[in-house]
């Protein structure tokens, strides 16, 4: 459902239905409290509720900015792997000017093939959190291929022929290191205290009685406005190729790379 919701709406979308959502959920469950436990508008349980909600609030808090910080973080390398798996790629496309005539097409060839099964296939599938292992696997063993069937010459031949090989070798790391983060979700016992705690902190919420009525909407619709908001970004963060606050492709269509793109 989140999934869906990344890659069929914008930010402001995402953030009205999921903000929206968790706001009239909460006032709907606050006039529905009101009205079964009518005593609570007298503040019974206002001493209570206003100590578990402070420990329930800093717990989840604490929680909530981990997740938060550990999500937004996993993002940066991913964008940061994204980003050297195209510059490795580009390094070894200087490179082949190295080679002869032959080899070097050879390599324009399969670099170009590799670029564009990332770019038109494989992001696609990760966009979907899909595994998209089998989007460019031909063409990276084409790409080994090339210089496992040329021999170098000379000496200079042979220097850029091994560093053009490391660089494949980082690319294949990096391209494992992409597929996976497309399909990692947030483990579940942090899902479970994400969301889950949410809806406590809210129930806890609906506990603290205030006798006007509208003093009391402004409470609860407060704090689910910051709780949506932060459900909202956790969504957002959780799938780092999915929705407009996502890794972009670019990369691989920009300097050196730019010339497979036929532009």
């Amino acid at each position: 459902m989140g999934l869906w919701l990344l890659n069929n709406l914008n930010t402001a979308g995402l953030a009205l239905v999921m903000v929206g959502g968790v706001v009239v959920l909460s006032l709907a469950a606050c006039l529905v409290a009101r009205r079964i436990f009518p005593q609570l508008t007298h503040g019974v349980t206002n001493d209570v509720s206003r100590t578990v909600l402070e420990l329930f609030g800093a717990i989840y808090g604490i929680v909530l900015a981990f997740v938060i910080v550990t999500l937004w973080t996993e993002l940066e390398q991913v964008q940061t792997v994204v980003t050297s798996e195209a510059t490795d790629l580009a390094v070894i496309s200087r490179n082949a000017h190295s080679f002869p005539d032959e080899v070097q097409k050879k390599l324009d060839v399969a670099i170009g093939g590799y670029i564009h099964a990332v770019v038109d296939d494989a992001w696609p599938l990760m966009r979907e959190g899909k595994n998209s292992l089998s989007a460019t696997s031909g063409k990276l063993e084409a790409l080994y291929g090339v210089f496992q069937g040329y021999n170098p010459k000379s000496a200079s031949e042979q220097t850029f022929y091994n560093e053009s090989v490391e660089r494949l070798n980082d690319v294949t790391a990096q391209r494992r290191i992409r597929i996976l983060a497309a399909t990692q979700r947030l483990p579940v016992l942090l899902q479970v205290l994400t969301y889950g705690g949410a809806v406590v902190v809210m129930l806890v919420t609906l506990l603290y009685g205030v006798e006007n009525l509208k003093v009391q909407l402004l409470f609860v619709g407060t704090i689910a406005l910051l709780v949506g908001l932060s459900l909202t970004l956790v969504l957002v963060l959780d799938y780092p190729f999915a929705g407009e606050v996502s890794v972009s492709p670019n990369p691989f269509m920009e300097g050196q790379l730019r010339k497979y793109w036929g532009s």
